[in-house]
């Protein structure tokens, strides 16, 4: 019978590594500061539904001749269709949305405003031959091709590879000589 107590230490401390890894994840920023809006929020909540059911509903029955405005119907021939609970919810839904906007969102865009730091534009040059701006950085005038700074060694360096021959092509040129040579073909007219 196989001994269960030395398979499970390694199971055990396999699921330490993963709720350490849970933990970290819990406890990060953003995770705790999204808990923390989102029991706010609840909160919040709550009390604009409170508002609208306890002070809005009143003002808007004394206007309407409604005892309770979440009681209000429309009746469209054998059809009854109860209004008064989704006109609450669009009420306590505008009034979460102008909150939030005049408390959070108002004073945020201000200070972001406040302390973002303007850009800086991109340092550029004159072109000695057309005498437009370019980037400080560029080897060559976009505009007119004008050479400014020599190549880089990259640059260079493919360009010599491109404008030699290649090892490779010199010997298959030989070569071809060569065999013409051995041929009688010395002025190179037979193929």
């Amino acid at each position: 019978m196989p001994d269960l107590r030395s398979g499970g230490g390694a199971v055990v401390h396999g699921a330490r590594g993963e709720i350490g890894g849970f933990k970290k994840f819990l406890l990060r920023g953003n995770v705790v500061d999204l808990a923390v809006g989102v029991v706010i929020g609840a909160a919040f909540g709550s009390v604009v539904q409170a508002i609208v059911k306890d002070i809005l509903n009143p003002i808007i029955s004394a206007f309407g001749g409604v005892a309770d405005v979440s009681a209000l119907s429309v009746t469209l021939g054998r059809i009854t269709f109860p209004i008064g609970d989704l006109l609450n919810a669009i009420i306590t839904f505008f009034l979460i949305a102008l909150v939030v906007y005049l408390v959070v969102v108002l004073p945020i865009n201000k200070l972001m405003d406040k302390y973002k730091p303007a850009p800086q534009p991109a340092p550029t040059k004159d072109c000695p031959e057309c005498t437009n701006k370019i980037p400080e950085a560029a080897r060559r005038c976009p505009e007119c091709s004008a050479q400014l700074l020599p190549p880089s060694d990259e640059v260079a360096a493919a360009m010599r590879q491109v404008a030699a021959p290649s090892g490779a092509d010199i010997a298959d040129h030989a070569a071809r000589v060569l065999a013409q040579r051995l041929q009688g073909d010395t002025d190179g007219t037979r193929q």
